[in-house]
């Protein structure tokens, strides 16, 4: 039974030492807890047979299905250090092909790896659970993202500080190839670097293989994908926590979501993460962060864009130089909307700036505030310096006069891309607290089902307020 998956793996294509054959540990007793039926119905499997005892075994590794799964050799900067990485915990069984397109599927926590190191490769449930939750969420969101299938209990239970379940995530991604793959690359070789460039063009960028001038089409096409990127993130309060380069996919996706979490009261100095005591990945530096991830990539490709390493430098420099100015115009563009205007002006950044500014100063909710400007509720917003907000509502309202568009298409649009609904930090935690302690996933399931629509106002109030103090969570956690 093939469960709908028509696998190819023409990762195996290349060179052996980029990745290491491995079978998945066995689990001893599968169990379903979570299964994407949408997401399944997009890619064209069949949902019944992946939820049957044989499904089960599938979706934990039990059982095989083509080529035998192989765990990925990367490297990356991680909090700036340099380190020989891998795939730790995860396998990839195959490249699913659907209507023409590639997907990888993984298995994550399926057991420990060559690239394990001291780890026994396996995932406890409440990260699997939130990792699930989080990208699908941001799917319907509308953010560039890998997806998740299914999270299934492996009825074993790993050591922590104290014992949990564990539980395999399968995850599905255009592909897991990463800055930090062509980092690994550039160590062995420039022959692997130009190896690994010439498959993730196939791959991705396909029009460009063809191209004198393809690496350099290459590197300009990642650039946009990040630039685009990071300016969703920052437009919706998304912090992602650990924006190592081995966790910036080539393909432009959100990748590996482990203490990430969406900002409440707006600052832009929030850190969410446990372990960045430094706050390097603070919400206001995930811009920056990007363009020095892409610095990094940038580097391993010097070789292939021009023989002459100096004009080669020329290059690479030009592209980074444009990060900049994407960045800005997708930035403004998601910010404008935000505010009911389609199209920006110069004169808008002023605009976003200063209600930022409120924002902050006021110490306002980031989600419920741009939601209340789109219900045309503004007097729900309480503010203290009421001169300077009502001052900075007559300059939006003139704003909006402006535009060749009546009041109700502004209202729509800013409907459609401020969510009434976020994976609240206070939410999520809440929800795995009763999964993983009490086997209750009917919060988990809810909370599923409330972020499959996130723009709808019929939610329930719990889910659409803003944590009250006694509910606010200052730290995640990255769950290995």
């Amino acid at each position: 039974m093939t469960f709908g998956f028509n696998f190819e793996t023409t990762y195996k294509n290349l060179s052996s030492h980029f990745y290491t054959e491995t079978a998945p540990e066995k689990s001893s007793d599968p169990e379903i807890l979570l299964f994407n039926s949408r997401l399944a119905d997009s890619l064209g499997l069949d949902e019944k047979a992946l939820n049957s005892e044989s499904g089960r075994e599938v979706l934990t590794g039990n059982e095989i299905i083509g080529d035998t799964p192989l765990a990925m050799a990367y490297a990356g900067h991680q909090f700036g250090q340099f380190t020989m990485l891998g795939d730790g915990r995860a396998l990839l069984l195959g490249e699913h092909i659907h209507k023409g397109e590639r997907y990888d599927v993984q298995l994550k926590g399926s057991g420990r790896t060559a690239y394990s190191r001291t780890g026994d490769g396996r995932a406890p449930l409440g990260p699997m659970l939130r990792e699930y939750i989080i990208s699908e969420a941001m799917h319907a969101l509308g953010v560039p993202t890998t997806r998740s299938l299914a999270v299934t209990l492996t009825g074993d239970v790993i050591m922590r500080e104290q014992a949990l379940k564990s539980a395999i995530l399968t995850r599905v991604a255009g592909s897991h190839l990463r800055a930090g793959t062509f980092q690994y690359a550039v160590i062995e070789s420039e022959e692997a670097v130009k190896e690994l460039a010439d498959y993730a063009i196939g791959r991705h960028y396909p029009d460009f293989a063809d191209k004198e001038n393809k690496y350099e089409s290459f590197l300009e096409a990642v650039v946009h994908a990040q630039s685009y990127l990071i300016a969703k993130w920052q437009s919706l309060g998304f912090i992602h926590g650990v924006m190592n380069t081995d966790n910036m996919a080539i393909s432009g996706e959100t990748i590996d979501y482990g203490p990430c979490a969406f900002m409440d009261y707006y600052d832009p100095k929030t850190v969410f993460s446990s372990i960045d005591v430094q706050g390097r990945y603070q919400f206001r530096n995930q811009p920056g962060i990007a363009q020095w991830n892409l610095a990094k990539f940038a580097e391993t490709l010097i070789p292939l864009l021009d023989e002459d390493q100096d004009k080669a430098i020329e290059i690479a420099q030009q592209k980074l130089d444009n990060y900049k100015d994407l960045y800005q115009t997708y930035w403004l563009t998601n910010m404008v909307n935000k505010l009911g205007i389609v199209k920006p002006e110069e004169s808008d950044v002023e605009l976003v700036l200063e209600f930022l500014e409120i924002l902050e100063d006021e110490g306002l909710d980031h989600t419920s505030t741009f939601r209340a400007l789109s219900l045309d509720r503004i007097s729900d917003i309480n503010v203290n310096d009421e001169e300077t907000f009502n001052a900075w509502a007559v300059k939006w309202q003139t704003a909006l006069e402006k535009n060749d568009q009546s009041k109700e298409d502004a209202y729509r649009l800013m409907k459609s891309v401020n969510p009434a609904v976020i994976p609240r930090n206070h939410l999520v935690e809440e929800a795995l607290f009763y999964a993983v302690k009490t086997d209750d996933y009917s919060k988990v399931e809810k909370l599923n089902e409330i972020f499959k629509d996130p723009f709808n106002d019929n939610h329930d109030e719990y889910y659409k307020r803003p944590p009250r103090d006694e509910e606010m969570i200052q730290n995640t956690f990255c769950g290995t």
